[in-house]
């Protein structure tokens, strides 16, 4: 079986690791990214749509069809932001995507970036993990084939990639002498080769677990061509 994937925030770190990997699969038939800035990349699997509103995808609704899978890894940073404002840039525009890509594809496969303590109960004190687990929540109602709610929890960023956020790019090169130690507990950390390899595998094989922390991944990624 060959999946035909849409992925977003393929500009950021996550995104761009999955990219790769999807064009390196022999499992990705096709790929179409969606954007809102240039990706400024070629490749015979490669399709892109630059849209900056994803708010209003009306415009491009008809050219997401025929796609059986979405790797949703467009996110923003919660620090320094008002929670009215990271719901709206999360929640909001997440689930908005969401019901354009189904309404296009019944039958489809959601794949969404969350991360390591988001609450499922929407209740906790951590205002970031509270909106992530309302977004995990609504997608797991929506009438998806499947969907999986990927929780990794630090990401080693791979291939030459890098974090579109100044944030993470300095902090990543504070870490980078404990990359080593955070290879060695795949409870607590995975990469970005591994997410990627791990979203096509559950795209073509499913999984038993809806949510899936980092040893989750990192166990599925093995099993992935």
């Amino acid at each position: 079986m060959k999946i035909k994937p849409i992925i977003t925030g393929t500009t950021g770190m996550v995104g761009k690791g999955v990219l790769l990997e999807c064009l390196e699969s022999d499992e990705v038939e096709a790929v179409l990214v969606i954007n809102r800035k240039p990706l400024g990349m070629q490749h015979p699997k490669l399709k892109e749509i630059v849209h900056t509103d994803f708010f209003d995808l009306s415009s491009i609704a008809e050219e997401m069809k025929g796609y059986d899978s979405c790797f949703f890894c467009l996110g923003v940073s919660s620090a320094g932001m008002p929670e009215k404002k990271y719901t709206r840039l999360t929640y909001d525009l997440t689930f908005a995507f969401a019901k354009t890509f189904i309404e296009q594809n019944p039958g489809s496969v959601f794949c969404y970036v969350s991360g390591t303590g988001t609450d499922s109960t929407e209740k906790g004190r951590v205002m970031w993990a509270r909106v992530k687990g309302r977004t995990e929540n609504a997608l797991l109602a929506m009438h998806f084939k499947a969907a999986y709610m990927f929780r990794p929890g630090f990401i080693e960023p791979m291939k030459g990639i890098t974090s579109s956020t100044r944030l993470y790019r300095n902090l990543y090169i504070v870490l980078r002498p404990f990359f080593p130690v955070f290879r060695a507990m795949p409870k607590f950390a995975t990469d970005t080769v591994r997410v990627g390899k791990a979203m096509i595998g559950v795209a073509v094989r499913g999984y038993n677990k809806k949510h899936l922390e980092c040893q989750d991944i990192n166990n599925l990624a093995k099993k992935t061509i």
